[in-house]
């Protein structure tokens, strides 16, 4: 049986733009986009991993608001199953200390972008709510 990974990630919305982040070279899946966030560890909520993770990755203060979906994708290495939250930014300015790139992209856009395989139907369903103006 597979390994499986839990790992949260955290989707940033400013004026019908989105933040993402590029996968550093030293990572698995290297120079893929992906939403910020990280693994779940052991007793952790998902909601306190991706606050622990955006200060760790980024050196910023979130507040973690509602559940957009939980999509899960099998890699050679396991299966990551990906829950990604509506987050708002609380204090700080993105620092990367882990992904190689960051930027605020405009939602119709997302799809241009080479996204981490786990990442792609949030990515989806991100485009279509920007496209019924539910964003």
């Amino acid at each position: 049986m597979p390994n499986q990974i839990d790992v949260v990630g955290a989707v940033f919305i400013r004026r019908g733009s989105v933040f993402a982040a590029r996968r550093g070279p030293d990572k698995a899946i290297p120079g893929a986009w992906e939403f910020p966030g990280g693994k779940i560890e052991l007793g952790e909520s998902p909601r306190d991993a991706l606050v622990r993770e955006l200060r760790e990755e980024l050196l910023i203060d979130a507040r973690v608001d509602a559940h957009l979906t939980t999509t899960a994708h099998a890699y050679d290495f396991g299966v990551v199953s990906l829950s990604t939250y509506l987050c708002e930014l609380v204090s700080g300015d993105p620092v990367l200390t882990e992904h190689s790139e960051a930027r605020w992209v405009a939602v119709e856009d997302l799809p241009s972008l080479d996204w981490a395989p786990a990442d792609i139907p949030a990515v989806e369903l991100l485009v279509e709510r920007g496209q019924r103006g539910e964003l």
